[in-house]
């Protein structure tokens, strides 16, 4: 990622913050829309406290970007924790999908090109460095 990627993903996470529970809500709901496959993952149960950690994780790693050493090896843990939930390869295109739909959601205006081009960098790291972990 280069900095104005870096600087662009920080600066709409700023106004995701403000909507982060209705953030959690879009992109749940989108991901089991566009991917059933991931539904049996959660119960209802659970679902609220995992809406909560997808937030506390994305700011970390947002908040992370300019430190990708630290926030590497927290996100290889998570994805050998995932393995053992059952989330496999092509779940992370689906979450991908809908993290990004969720920001254009949310983001309205702020939603151009260039944040839209800073945040499929940031996914496609996060993911890579998940996926290579998970492998």
């Amino acid at each position: 990622m280069s900095p104005d990627q870096t600087r662009i993903v920080q600066d709409t996470w700023k106004q995701v913050v403000p909507i982060a529970d209705t953030a959690a809500n879009l992109f749940y709901d989108r991901l089991f829309e566009i991917d059933p496959s991931t539904r049996p993952l959660f119960t209802a149960e659970t679902l609220p406290e995992q809406k909560r950690k997808l937030i506390v994780m994305l700011n970390a790693v947002v908040n992370g970007l300019k430190r990708p050493e630290e926030i590497i090896p927290a996100a290889e843990a998570l994805a050998r924790r995932h393995v053992g939930y059952g989330v496999t390869a092509p779940q992370y295109d689906s979450v991908g999908a809908a993290l990004l739909w969720t920001l254009e959601k949310g983001l309205g205006p702020s939603w151009t090109a260039e944040a839209q081009q800073a945040w499929t960098a940031a996914y496609d790291l996060l993911s890579g460095v998940m996926r290579r972990a998970a492998a």
